[in-house]
């Protein structure tokens, strides 16, 4: 059993990702070639906003919000410690500080309770992190965002295709960011990421910065990066696109069935993920928390069934964020969660069989 089967799913769209990728190297339009336009229409039109634009990586996405934002030194970003350490980095790199706020024991998503009493005159946007599949509170943080005029920028990178209140992941704030990487809801075959929003300006700035911040031909008005989402890795999304929402029915069908199997099963200290009300997880990852976490790794480990503790060591105890001068107990939530947490196996091609066997070890 594979902990996130990548495999099966090439396997279901091979000749239509043959056929796309011949189509590019037929052409030969390997650089913002005609299937990026074709994605970022696709996806705009699926998310519900005027504009997609794509770029080379999540984590370029998030960068490139941050400098279109004109976000840099002196400033403060607020984020979470509990989650990739992409969100925070990019703040860093940017510049700027990453300031953190704890975590709701509920979704283990971003607390709004606790945004305002870190806002300062410095805070210049907020970013919330839909972990795991699942958006934040994603009205909670628009109001106390638009009390403040501050930005948002959804990192749905493990929530696209999630809905919040009815509405898609990534058309939730004034921006949102999104990961292609491969084992994310929407995985490619490599890297790629997407920004999503409905401000013309914003977009137009992010499709400079992808290139080097052109404005046109050897006209550079701004600063910006090799940030492109190739044409190739465009031509395969579009094949793995066209099985996208059927891919997130099945993910959540397996997140149901684990839930089911779980608590019929009555493990003791174990405690399964609570999806909001009003909203839906697309189970990037089917995380469970227990205090008997290494005993329970063990177990499948024994049964040659991989798991993983995602994230085990929150961002504010990072050796890389060190100077900020956070120290064990400054959120007890994440250091709790973090302590406990234990991804089990998931993708949308995961069998009933495999996550019997999942619980069965569990169990044992």
């Amino acid at each position: 059993m594979e902990f996130i089967d990548l495999r099966t799913r090439l396997e279901r769209t091979r000749g239509e990702i043959d056929a796309r990728m011949a189509a590019v190297l037929d052409h030969g339009r390997y650089i913002l070639g005609p299937e990026v336009a074709e994605l970022e229409d696709a996806l705009a039109q699926y998310v519900g906003v005027k504009h997609c634009v794509g770029v080379a990586s999540g984590t370029d996405s998030l960068l490139i919000a941050l400098m279109a934002l004109k976000i840099g030194p002196g400033d403060e970003v607020i984020t979470v410690p509990y989650t990739w350490i992409s969100s925070a980095e990019v703040i860093a790199l940017a510049g700027a500080k990453p300031v953190f706020v704890d975590i709701e024991k509920t979704t283990w998503n971003m607390d709004p309770r606790l945004i305002e009493p870190a806002i300062t005159e410095r805070t210049k946007a907020i970013m919330p992190v839909g972990i795991y599949g699942q958006t934040a509170d994603m009205d909670a943080i628009n109001a106390i965002a638009a009390a403040h005029n501050l930005p948002v920028i959804e990192d749905a990178a493990q929530s696209f295709g999630a809905t919040y209140h009815g509405n898609k992941s990534c058309a939730l704030s004034l921006i949102g960011s999104t990961s292609f990487f491969p084992s994310k809801p929407l995985g490619g075959f490599g890297d790629g990421g997407a920004l999503f929003t409905n401000d013309d300006g914003l977009a137009q700035t992010f499709r400079q910065i992808r290139v080097h911040g052109q404005g046109g031909k050897h006209h550079h008005p701004i600063l910006g990066i090799n940030g492109r989402l190739d044409t190739l890795q465009a031509a395969m999304l579009l094949a793995a696109f066209e099985h996208f929402p059927e891919e997130i029915k099945q993910r959540q069908e397996i997140g149901a069935l684990y839930d089911a199997l779980l608590s019929e099963a009555n493990l003791p200290n174990v405690q399964l993920p609570q999806i909001a009300n009003d909203s839906t997880s697309v189970y990037a990852q089917y995380t469970v928390l227990s205090p008997e976490r290494e005993m329970l790794q063990a177990k499948l480990k024994t049964a040659d069934i991989p798991a993983v503790a995602y994230y085990a060591k929150p961002l504010h105890l990072q050796p890389v964020f060190e100077k900020l001068g956070h120290v064990p107990g400054d959120f007890p939530v994440t250091e709790s969660i973090a302590a406990q947490c234990l991804s089990l196996p998931m993708s949308a091609y995961l069998s009933d069989e495999d996550q019997h066997r999942v619980i069965d070890a569990l169990k044992a």
